[in-house]
Order: structure tokens, then C-alpha cells, then sequence
């Protein structure tokens, strides 16, 4: 059975010498793989042209953590805890998941893949949890393996069908967060301080975005179901 070319997006930076690189961690690649698809990097960096052919020979597309987006893609609140915006970056994950939802391409958005999910279809964010949820938990913790909190997965929905189960423990290392939600999407899980850490996109062959990092826990079988279901989805 011939594995599917999954796309993972990249961010901009620069190595030890100051040379401009584009660069994922090794957690997206190992969990695509894990999951039967071949992982494809896409440089942030591609004239739309190249960009677009790229595209086209992607079976399914993951849009991986990062960087805050750039507050001129949606309706935020400045705040000084805004940091790494990447503006490349932003053109070419809001080009590809405009793209992804248009064509019916499978999806799956972590993190701040989740964010350029709502933002790309219209939704705002919260620009910093702390400041703008009241009694929010604290959702940037440092350590990609740690445990932080459940998340409720609603059970009527595509996500809870995926996971196999409607409560997931998981990490979390995110400052900002879903706050007016894109017309389309739905919303499909709640961390217990009512953050939202899962939306979905009825009616889409695969569609789906977590808050959390589920590359760093692929030794719970529930993470892994996560990534071969996408796998799979874009394999058809």
C-alpha cells in the first residue's frame, strides 16, 4: 500500500551561524510517520507558484505549532506577551488551509495550527489566556510531556469518534487561544476552564484541530488513533 505524502508546515529561523533556516521539530515528523504518511516539509518561503504545485502533490497537510500570528490577520487585542510572529509564515499556512477546506484536502491543525485554523476562516483569538480568560488555568507550561489537564471531547462529535474516547489528558503550551469562532467551524472540546481545545469543520473529509501537542504523546494510544486516522484520511 503506497503511504501518503503529508506536508508539514515550517517555521523561519536562523542556526547557530545566523544563516536563515526553515525549520519543525522532530515530534511532527516521527508522529506522521508513526502513523503511516510520509512527511513532506513546506518552507515558508515558496513564491505562491511553487507553492501551489507543492500543494497539489500533498495528500494531506498538518499545520504544526509555533509563533503567535500576526494581528493583522484577525480582530486582537495587542498585548506585550505577543511573540515570534512570523509573517511568511502566516501567508503560507492561511494560503493552505484556505486551500485545504476549498479542495476537501484532509487536515489536521496542533496548537498554533489550530489558531491559523480560526483565523484563516474568519475567528479571532485571545491574545494572552492569562489576562483575558478569567480563571484560567495556566496553559504555557514548559514541558512538552507533562500532563496539564483533561479536555471534555463533545461525544456526538467527528473528534470523539477519532479518539475513540470523550476525555483526553493532555498537555498544553500555548499562550493564546480560540476566542470568536469562524463561521463554519465547530467546536468540539473544552479544557475544564472553558478554553477551547478542539474545533472541527462539518461536512470536510478530515478537518480537525487540537490545542494541545498530541506529538509528544504518542505513547498513549488514544494520540496515536489521532494521527492515523489522518493518515488514512488522506491516503483515500
Amino acid at each position: 500500500m503506497t503511504k501518503p505524502l503529508i506536508g508539514i508546515t515550517t517555521f523561519n529561523g536562523r542556526n547557530d551561524y545566523g544563516r536563515p533556516v526553515s525549520a519543525v521539530q522532530h515530534s511532527y515528523i516521527r508522529a506522521v510517520s508513526l502513523g503511516g504518511g510520509i512527511p513532506v516539509l513546506i518552507p515558508a518561503i515558496l513564491p505562491q507558484e511553487d507553492l501551489n504545485e507543492l500543494y497539489s502533490r500533498l495528500q494531506g497537510i498538518l499545520f504544526s505549532g509555533g509563533g503567535d500570528i500576526s494581528l493583522k490577520y484577525f480582530d486582537g487585542e495587542a498585548h506585550p506577551q505577543i511573540h515570534d510572529v512570523d509573517e511568511n509564515r502566516d501567508v503560507t499556512e492561511i494560503s493552505l488551509l484556505r486551500q485545504s477546506v476549498n479542495d476537501g484536502k484532509p487536515f489536521l491543525a496542533i496548537c498554533r495550527g489550530a489558531q491559523v485554523m480560526n483565523v484563516a476562516l474568519g475567528g479571532t483569538l485571545y491574545t494572552h489566556l492569562a489576562d483575558q480568560v478569567r480563571n484560567a488555568l495556566n496553559h504555557d507550561n514548559e514541558e512538552y510531556t507533562d500532563i496539564i489537564h483533561p479536555v471534555n471531547v463533545d461525544e456526538t462529535s467527528r473528534a470523539a469518534e477519532i479518539f475513540g474516547e470523550t476525555l483526553l489528558h493532555v498537555n498544553s503550551l500555548h499562550h493564546q487561544g480560540l476566542k470568536d469562532i469562524a463561521s463554519g467551524l465547530r467546536v468540539v472540546g473544552h479544557a475544564p476552564d472553558g478554553v477551547i481545545e478542539a474545533v472541527e469543520l462539518p461536512g470536510h473529509p478530515y478537518a480537525v484541530g487540537v490545542q494541545w501537542h498530541p506529538e509528544w504523546l504518542t505513547d498513549q494510544p488514544v494520540m496515536q488513533r489521532l494521527f492515523k486516522s489522518f493518515v488514512d484520511a488522506s491516503r483515500k
